[in-house]
C-alpha cells in the first residue's frame, strides 16, 4: 500500500499479462499486495465478491486456455453459474487473470493495460514483456 492506496493482485506468475500488470502497478510506485491464487487457491465468499464488484458472470472470467475447462463440459453455454464457480473453486486455473482491486474499482486487466484505470497515478511511458510501449494516459 502506499499513500492509502491498497491494491490487490490476484497474479499467475507464469502469464505475460498478469507480469505487465504487475510491473506497470510497481512501475507507478505502488507496493500492491500480491496473491499467486493457483497456491492458494479461492474461497467462494472471495470469488463471488470479485465477481459481484466487476459486475461479473463467472463465465466472464472462466479461462478456457491452457485449463480443464472443455474436459470439464465448462464451455457448454447451458453450465450454471454455480457449477462454474465450483469447479473454479476446485481449480484455480480456471480463473482468468489478472484480477486486480483498488479503491478505483475491481477489474479483469486483459489487456494489462487496463490496470492503469485503477491507479490514481500512472507509470511514465512502460515496456512491456513483449516489447510493446504503453504511453502514459493521463
Amino acid at each position: 500500500m502506499t499513500g492509502g492506496f491498497a491494491i490487490t493482485i490476484y497474479h499467475n506468475p507464469d502469464c505475460g499479462t498478469s507480469r505487465n500488470a504487475l510491473a506497470m502497478i510497481e512501475s507507478a510506485g505502488y507496493a500492491p499486495t500480491v496473491v499467486e491464487y493457483r497456491t492458494v487457491g479461492w474461497t467462494r465468499p472471495l470469488l463471488t465478491g470479485l465477481l459481484a464488484a466487476m459486475g461479473a458472470k463467472p463465465r466472464d472470467v472462466l479461462r478456457d486456455k491452457g485449463t480443464p475447462a472443455a474436459a470439464l463440459g465448462l464451455l457448454d453455454p447451458g453450465v450454471s453459474d454455480d457449477a462454474i464457480i465450483e469447479a473454479m473453486l476446485a481449480h484455480p486455473i480456471l480463473v482468468n487473470r489478472p484480477i486486480v482491486v483498488s479503491p478505483r474499482g475491481t477489474r479483469l486487466c486483459r489487456p494489462s493495460e487496463a490496470v492503469l484505470d485503477l491507479l490514481d497515478r500512472v507509470p511514465d511511458d512502460f515496456v512491456k514483456g513483449d516489447g510493446a510501449l504503453v504511453h502514459k494516459v493521463r
